[in-house]
């Protein structure tokens, strides 16, 4: 499965692409504001690839490889994973590029693009992106790609607190507490 837009193509990672898993979360820059996703192993990358590769099994989605759309090159990778979150299962949305395909608006093409694709193929499940507070860029992102600031779900993540943006939540969990 393919998704297209005018400047990238995602596709479902296979093993070519471990090489390039392990470079982009090892890189201490990609991982800046989430430094618990730092890989220091190629064992590391490969049992990452091996719960993408099961989540993709089980659901028929998951996280997609960026592509540049003419070269081919990777960019990195985006994509949805199902997680509980407050008793209720959800997408989460993820994205992380190679620095150097940052401040180009490649993250939000393909944070959209996935978006969208879950409006399409999965439009009951919400949709939730967890970004630290600091990381200012990937919250343009998340909110270009339409989620919206869900303060009252701001949750503590393996890195400290998340601030919480979210999409088509459910209405009775969508109170404040």
């Amino acid at each position: 499965m393919e998704i297209v837009t005018a400047r990238l193509a995602l596709r479902r990672p296979g093993p070519a692409d471990l090489e390039t898993i392990f470079a982009i979360h090892r890189d201490p820059e990609a991982s800046r504001h989430n430094p618990s996703d730092l890989l220091a192993t190629l064992a590391q990358a490969e049992h990452l690839y091996s719960r993408w590769d099961d989540h993709w099994r089980r659901h028929s989605f998951g996280y997609w490889v960026v592509e540049e759309r003419e070269s081919r090159k990777i960019l990195g990778f985006a994509g949805l994973k199902v997680v509980r979150f407050r008793e209720i299962e959800v997408l989460n949305l993820f994205y992380r590029l190679d620095p150097a395909a940052w401040g180009n608006g490649v993250a939000t093409e393909a944070a959209t693009a996935v978006v969208e694709w879950a409006g399409r193929h999965l439009p009951e499940w919400p949709i939730l992106a967890r970004v630290r507070p600091d990381n200012v860029a990937s919250q343009k992102v998340a909110q270009r790609a339409g989620l919206t600031r869900a303060e009252h779900l701001d949750d503590l993540g393996e890195d400290g607190l998340d601030w919480l943006f979210i999409t088509r939540w459910p209405a009775e969990e969508n109170r404040r507490p």
